[in-house]
């Protein structure tokens, strides 16, 4: 069941606080995102990466929000928000698409165009199986069936560690620069300030980082993207859609031979690279946006 949360007004954000229970009882945060002039073209649904939330699309929603279309942005269960799982085993791509499904029902939505990164993307191409009718469109942000093993294993390297010695803001702007500079090698000490406030939650006892440590647990089993073929979901996910796929030029996640082997499956997939940039482009960046926008310019 789904229920809104209004912020007072003089604190309210861009978005309404949308709260939904899953199947097994956790209960799920999403941001919503209105669209100007009353969203009258179909809606978006984004998606975000392994470790992160909501928060990352915090630049993205408003401006698709301004052409015409409501946004909704979950934190995947175990993120941002959203309840911790208390078996880990259930931190997997079926169970997040599931879930989106129970948000989508409860607000009504039965076709959107989904914009995904990392994570997000693999979770958008298990929705393509589950309910084909659902995804009129994607945007894929740095993913694709095949995944480089130079990049999952530098993420491998600090998701899911604990980071209970980091005590201020500052420190946390060193974690996230430790972690991500290989991917914005200009960004500067403001920036990574931005970045480690969508990366961590503050709390009672400190700042912690805003996902369960559990979710790497999985990472082994059968539907682990680093040992599951996903080729045929990719597969799914391409046929009768248009797609984007939205590139870091530095990626290491997604490498330019990987990018041809989707290319060679999808002719017409549209492909934008971010100079500058590796895994993932924040959606900000000109380049980066400009292609979203002309994408979704196109659909209903």
């Amino acid at each position: 069941m789904l229920s809104l949360h209004r912020s007072p007004a003089n604190t309210a954000p861009p978005f309404e606080e949308r709260w939904w229970s899953s199947d097994d009882s956790l209960r799920l945060y999403a941001r919503d995102y209105a669209g100007a002039g009353g969203g009258i073209h179909l809606p978006v649904v984004c998606l975000h990466g392994l470790t992160r939330n909501s928060a990352d699309f915090e630049g993205v929603a408003p401006y698709i929000a301004a052409t015409g279309r409501r946004v909704i942005v979950p934190d995947i269960r175990g993120r941002g928000l959203s309840d911790y799982d208390t078996d880990p085993k259930n931190y997997h791509l079926w169970t997040y698409a599931k879930d989106v499904l129970d948000l989508c029902d409860g607000l009504g939505i039965a076709r959107a165009i989904f914009i995904s990164t990392s994570m997000g993307g693999l979770t958008t191409m298990v929705l393509s199986t589950l309910r084909p009718a659902l995804i009129k469109a994607a945007v894929l942000n740095d993913v694709g069936p095949v995944l480089s093993a130079k990049g999952l294993t530098r993420i491998a390297g600090y998701a899911g560690k604990n980071r209970s010695e980091i005590k201020s803001w500052h420190e946390a702007a060193d974690y996230a620069r430790l972690h991500n500079e290989i991917a914005f090698p200009d960004y500067g000490h403001k920036d990574w300030m931005a970045f480690a406030r969508r990366l961590f939650r503050e709390g009672d006892d400190g700042l912690k980082l805003a996902y369960d440590p559990a979710i790497t647990i999985p990472v082994s089993a059968p539907t682990s993207p680093a040992v599951y073929d996903m080729m045929p979901l990719y597969m799914s996910l391409s046929t009768g859609r248009p797609l984007l796929l939205v590139r870091g030029a530095l990626s290491d996640l997604i490498e330019d031979h990987e990018v041809k082997v989707m290319q060679g499956i999808s002719p017409d997939l549209t492909r934008v690279d971010v100079e500058g940039v590796g895994h993932a482009p924040m959606l900000t960046e000109a380049s980066s946006k400009a292609a979203v926008l002309e994408f979704l310019q196109d659909l209903p």
